[in-house]
């Protein structure tokens, strides 16, 4: 029975730069505007996103012109074990002879970088804005509120025994 993917094998120096245990490694967690340092982000605070996905990595990285592969591998900081918490992208930064693949993303830094600069500009981002929330909530609201002085009355104090 063969193997859909190739096998990852521990890394040894003989290993080329197209060979994918050399490629970088980019969890969620690493562009995450929520964590801190010591909870494994890596860029400043101001260059991150709130809470993206490896799903936002790879559409982003789908549109650049770099190699790409998402493992389903969870990051060793990270105490949740739920599905939106997994995910690790490996992305090739160099090819086989040690030049770059991409002269625009030199190291793992622009890389991240450039991923977390486009992330707020997919589509699926747009579309769950904080402001579209509390629009959504101010007519409830004031339907409720215009109906009768606010709303809070007194409680009771339950039946008797």
């Amino acid at each position: 029975m063969a193997a859909a993917v190739p096998m990852i094998s521990n890394w040894n120096p003989n290993m080329k730069h197209s060979d994918m245990e050399r490629w970088i490694c980019i969890y969620p967690a690493y562009i995450n505007s929520k964590r801190t340092r010591q909870e494994g982000r890596r860029l400043p605070k101001e260059n991150c996103v709130d809470n993206p996905t490896y799903i936002e990595i790879r559409d982003v990285l789908s549109v650049s012109n770099l190699p790409f592969l998402v493992e389903n591998k969870k990051y060793c900081r990270e105490n949740s074990n739920e599905l939106e918490f997994r995910g690790r992208v490996r992305v090739q930064l160099r090819v086989a002879d040690g030049t770059l693949y991409n002269s625009d993303f030199a190291t793992r830094e622009s890389i991240m970088m450039h991923i977390a600069s486009k992330i707020p500009q997919l589509k699926t981002r747009q579309n769950k804005t904080g402001d579209s929330y509390h629009q959504q909530s101010q007519p409830q609201s004031n339907a409720s509120g215009s109906g009768g002085g606010g709303g809070g009355g007194k409680k009771g104090k339950g039946k008797r025994r």
